[in-house]
């Protein structure tokens, strides 16, 4: 494997802790970067859209760094239970538009920061066809004026599954004139795991951080394309699935 020994982390003995320190190789580094891209702050509200394993970790990494309210938006109800039990108030978009239902719940003002864990594979709220765009622009209408967006899910230079040519080229029609009406910063980028994954070590290690919650399943290596396609249809509670290999079937 390509830089090995680099990617390394050195974990203490014992296999406790195990779950959790799995879970620094990627979305909870990840989930944290999100919250780093919007400059999420003690006593701010923050509205993460998607609540993939890395909105999650994105919504529980906002808490970690508290946040006061933290909303998160998904369509998935075992997904949005738990975002509830860790705290976070879940905004089912199924159920409707999740701009004003946000917009209630913080008396019109919106939230502070805002954080995109979706990115270009984005739905329309019927979940009926891809808008690459919705929730770049749905943010737009979340946030206050003046906040900052955080933005960890993935956008692509090319996507030749997209609905429409320019999506194709990674070109998407996103609201600029109403961000720049809000006076809004943003951040994007992929996250450089070796940025974070130290300090949130420590924090597993301290008993401060227990990202494991998000762990729905643990399976053998002989169950992964199961996995997989259950993941990926989001069906029978699948948030996350854990796969080991030495475990018997």
């Amino acid at each position: 494997m390509p830089f090995a020994d680099f990617n390394c982390l050195k974990l203490p003995q014992g296999d406790e802790l195990e779950t959790g320190f799995i879970l620094l190789a990627d979305i909870f580094p990840t989930g944290y970067h999100g919250c780093e891209l919007a400059e999420v702050s003690p006593g701010e509200s923050v509205a993460v859209y998607g609540a993939g394993p890395v909105g999650l970790m994105a919504a529980y990494s906002a808490l970690l760094r508290g946040a006061a309210t933290v909303f998160v938006v998904d369509r998935v109800p075992e997904r949005l239970e738990k975002a509830r039990e860790i705290g976070a108030v879940p905004i089912g978009f199924s159920k409707g538009d999740p701009v004003p239902q946000i917009m209630d719940r913080t008396g019109g003002e919106g939230t502070d920061k805002g954080i995109d864990a979706v990115g270009y594979q984005a739905q329309a709220h019927d979940a009926s066809h891809e808008e690459p765009a919705s929730v770049l622009n749905s943010l737009v209408d979340t946030v206050r004026p003046t906040g900052r967006l955080g933005v960890p899910g993935r956008y692509v230079p090319s996507d030749p599954g997209g609905p429409d040519e320019h999506a194709k080229r990674g070109q998407l029609l996103v609201s600029i004139g109403r961000m720049f009406e809000k006076g809004r910063r943003m951040g994007t980028g992929r996250c450089n795991v070796k940025r974070y994954n130290r300090q949130l070590r420590g924090l597993i290690i301290a008993g401060r951080a227990r990202p494991s919650f998000v762990v729905s399943h643990e399976l053998p290596l002989d169950q992964a394309p199961q996995a997989y396609e259950k993941f990926d249809k989001r069906v029978e509670g699948y948030t996350k699935v854990v796969l080991h290999p030495a475990l018997a079937a």
